[in-house]
């Protein structure tokens, strides 16, 4: 789901001027909400969670949980992550969890006491953890920002989970960086220290390292045979962001990242829109906002393909030569998978934001329509508030509305989004 750094007005002003609902929010003793965690409240009441539910919902029954577990790769590295950190954790009276990436829960390690508490909460093998099913947490804010994150007593979104404090971080898939799943400790009072976050971090990384040797010493032969038959492939980065992040692979193990200038970003993200390639006449006109001279794109390929090779960039026409992906495509192919809650996960703000580019434009657009669309047919409270709470979508009437729509009378978020209504009839004036 999308998360960029200014998270529009209505987010703002429900931190900054604590108006979430009473009943809406944490008891929280002190002034002061940490703003990720207030983004975290503001996800859970729009998806719908109650802060007087006691537990969190089982989605892997145990017929299943055994089947997932035994497939799933973090298996290969539990029991050296039980040896680091579950003896820890028992030593100390708190429980170790591993969720998989979606937030379920695959293992629970602890004391016998402290894992009959940890029931009492839904804190069992099995359950799912993700901040729109369980609220605010450490593993479900883990993987929603994928990073370390700690959450304290009060700042637990459900009163039930209030007595806990938790660290959690991510462990990663060392062959291409996808989130495998979370690594938590939680406990009480007694955790919250800069030890705790050390020792949690350092575990993960430990195994994401014997994942990767494991990867070395049992894909060594594979991937000699399949480099001698892959070719060139990049992923272009380039949602939310001024300037492309390319990253190249040779097809032989070697992987290069390059941050492109504005103007060699635009100029490949037209590309990559046009398999077949563009002429140059026909680049110009996406590119250019005025009339300019061909030899001025002629200097700009030159340079561009000095940077590339010419393994990458061929001419006559212009055109990317490797197996591409993007990251706007994948919100494409979510889109088109009927998949608007992955579209949004993946949709990191608009495409090349300051690019005036037309044909950039026209993209941006069309990417940035298709998805505002789908959210607004999608029926998912959760999913327009994330894009109301974005900087483009904070003046969106039309998403408030449907919003309003959504939640309902009852929802704790009314008074919010008719407030956002209020200020928008105010700035707009009649029709």
């Amino acid at each position: 789901m999308w998360d960029p750094t200014h998270s529009g007005r209505a987010a703002l002003e429900c931190v900054h001027n604590r108006r979430m609902p009473v009943d809406a929010r944490p008891e929280s003793e002190g002034s002061g909400v940490r703003a990720h965690v207030a983004d975290s409240w503001l996800r859970s009441a729009a998806a719908g969670v109650h802060v007087d539910t006691v537990d969190a919902p089982i989605t892997l029954p145990a017929d299943a949980l055994r089947d997932h577990r035994e497939a799933h790769p973090l298996a290969r590295v539990f029991p050296l992550l039980d040896d680091v950190l579950g003896q820890a954790a028992r030593d100390c009276d708190a429980v170790m969890a591993v969720s998989d990436a979606s937030g379920q829960l695959l293992w629970v390690c602890g004391t016998p006491g402290v894992l009959r508490r940890a029931e009492s909460i839904g804190f069992v093998e099995g359950s799912n953890w993700d901040e729109r099913l369980a609220g605010t947490n450490a593993p479900g804010m883990a993987l929603r920002l994928d990073q370390s994150v700690n959450v304290i007593g009060a700042e637990h979104f459900r009163r039930s989970v209030q007595r806990w404090s938790c660290a959690a971080t991510t462990i990663h898939d060392p062959s291409d960086q996808t989130v495998l799943g979370v690594l938590d400790i939680t406990g009480g009072d007694d955790i919250v220290v800069p030890q705790t976050m050390a020792m949690v971090r350092a575990a993960a990384r430990m195994a994401e390292s014997e994942l990767a040797r494991e990867l070395l010493v049992s894909g060594r032969a594979a991937q000699s045979q399949a480099a001698s038959t892959r070719g060139l492939s990049v992923l272009m980065e380039s949602l939310g962001r001024n300037d492309t992040l390319l990253t190249v692979d040779d097809g032989r193990g070697r992987r290069q990242t390059v941050r492109l200038s504005p103007r060699h970003s635009e100029i490949l993200l037209l590309l990559a829109s046009a398999p077949r390639g563009l002429s140059g006449d026909e680049l110009a006109v996406l590119l250019y906002e005025e009339d300019s001279s061909a030899s001025t794109l002629r200097v700009e390929m030159g340079r561009l393909r000095s940077l590339l090779g010419e393994d990458l960039l061929a001419s006559r026409p212009y055109r990317l030569v490797a197996e591409l992906a993007g990251d706007w495509l994948g919100v494409e192919a979510h889109l088109a998978a009927g998949d608007v809650a992955s579209a949004m996960r993946a949709y990191r703000g608009p495409l090349l934001p300051r690019s005036t580019a037309p044909g950039v434009v026209r993209l941006r657009e069309s990417v940035e329509g298709d998805l505002r669309r789908a959210v607004l047919g999608s029926g998912r409270a959760d999913l327009m508030s994330a894009w109301t709470r974005s900087a483009s979508g904070a003046d969106d009437y039309e998403m408030w509305q449907a919003q309003a729509r959504v939640l309902g009378p009852g929802s704790p978020l009314m008074p919010l989004v008719q407030n956002q209504l209020h200020r928008l009839d105010r700035e707009l004036g009649p029709a």
